[in-house]
């Protein structure tokens, strides 16, 4: 007999609505004529951008299946708030740039494979869609400002891209980049800001089980708010590792210097690994506010994903774990 242990971030299934049973509830209650009276007095709005989705080239691939091993360990964040409670700098440094993001142009979309791999290559975002297997996961995000929200990504797993790109035995590192278009996003062209958005990640790190890659947000394409039409999600790091809009993947031997942390080391590490008992200058790390009940709770090592990741940093020292 098999007997499934929960991880401590697991919630049960029975507690995680899925996108289609969403709507299939919603089209029961508009069929009873009570649907509006319910979203009102719930305080359930429809997405302010819900149309761009529909129109992304991609939207017949969603929605996907729900892989059961990933899931957030607490009820989903509204869609109308995870979709326009963003931060995406190219559009502004504050968070109600989603009307702004929509002047981002999805298609064409090309992304470069380069530098210590076996073979350099530029796809186009839907070839690689189609290359890859899409499903749907269930993650905690949180932000180094100390909010946080659990969304359901559709995307892939990043170790999928890193096979297709055959990096060679010299890589160490994978950089991504964001896309640069100051005519489209008027925040760059804030001189002062080193564009383009710039991450990185240990190859360990791109390869671990819970990297992914995201293509879509609550059973449809990635709004363009959100880093529309590729961006990463690695749900044990802060938020502002999880670049968006990617346009480049790049294998180095060398340890690059990401956006965020060029701008100030002290305050956005390298590592960026969520860490409430390392006390950021601005920010306590010790708890968190939901964005679905706006209620303080408290940060959890790794943000709960310490089964699955800790062993990557067994040789680094608690500071390096957030700042170096």
């Amino acid at each position: 007999m098999l007997i499934k242990i929960r991880k401590s971030w697991e919630l049960p299934e029975s507690e995680v609505l899925s996108e289609q049973s969403y709507l299939g509830r919603r089209d029961i209650l508009k069929s009873m004529g009570i649907g509006g009276l319910i979203a009102a007095a719930s305080g359930i709005v429809a997405p302010r951008f819900a149309g761009a989705a529909t129109s992304d080239p991609s939207a017949h691939l969603y929605p996907v299946p729900r892989n059961e091993a990933y899931v957030g360990g607490r009820p989903l964040t509204p869609e109308d708030v995870a979709t326009t409670y963003n931060n995406f700098y190219e559009f502004g440094s504050h968070k109600n740039i989603a009307k702004a993001a929509q002047a981002l142009k999805i298609r064409p979309w090309t992304v470069q494979i380069d530098g210590l791999v076996e073979k350099e290559q530029t796809l186009d975002v839907d070839d690689l869609l189609s290359r890859m297997q899409l499903e749907e996961r269930v993650y905690r995000h949180r932000c180094v400002e100390a909010w946080s929200m659990v969304v359901p990504w559709t995307g892939f797993a990043l170790k999928d891209l890193v096979k297709l790109a055959g990096p060679t035995s010299k890589a160490k590192y994978l950089v991504m980049q964001t896309f640069e278009d100051k005519e489209v996003a008027s925040g760059q062209k804030q001189f002062w800001y080193p564009w383009p958005y710039t991450e990185g990640l240990t190859l360990e790190e791109a390869t671990n089980d819970l990297a992914f890659m995201v293509t879509g947000l609550y059973g449809k394409p990635l709004p363009k708010q959100s880093g529309a039409p590729l961006r990463l999600a690695v749900p044990w790091k802060y938020g502002f590792k999880q670049i968006k809009s990617i346009v480049r993947f790049t294998f180095t031997e060398e340890r690059p210097k990401s956006f965020w942390e060029e701008l100030n080391a002290n305050e956005y590490g390298f590592w960026a690994n969520v860490n409430p008992e390392v006390r950021h200058p601005r920010w306590t790390q010790a708890t968190e506010r939901d964005l679905r009940t706006g209620e303080r709770i408290p940060t959890q090592m790794y943000n709960g994903y310490t089964d699955q990741v800790a062993d990557l940093y067994k040789d680094l020292g608690k500071r390096e774990i957030l700042f170096r």
